[in-house]
């Protein structure tokens, strides 16, 4: 499954809130320039950061078949805390 999303962050930052919030969801296996791997009890979840056209980041998170409700959960999750560091008077509501 992938999910995507956009940001005003640039992609240095993107990584910096991955880091930390990959951290606690299972083992970083890979952490290249501009990616994160994490395996965990729930599968693999891989992340891709590029530039995009003017001053947007695009977010691809690509999650293997094993748990895909609690992955797609981590993925929602981690683009919340994304959209929070973007936008800090927003307020993260429900169970990511």
């Amino acid at each position: 499954m992938r999910f995507y999303h956009r940001t005003s962050l640039p992609p240095d930052d993107v990584l910096a809130v991955a880091d930390q919030y990959f951290a606690t969801k299972g083992t970083v296996t890979n952490s290249g320039p501009r990616s994160r791997s994490v395996s965990g009890p729930t599968g693999t979840i891989s992340l891709e950061v590029r530039p995009e056209g003017g001053h947007y980041t695009r977010l691809t998170i690509e999650t293997d078949k094993r748990f895909q409700g609690e992955n797609e959960k981590i993925a929602k999750g981690f683009f919340t805390s994304v959209h929070v560091k973007a936008h800090p008077g927003h307020v993260a509501r429900g169970s990511h």
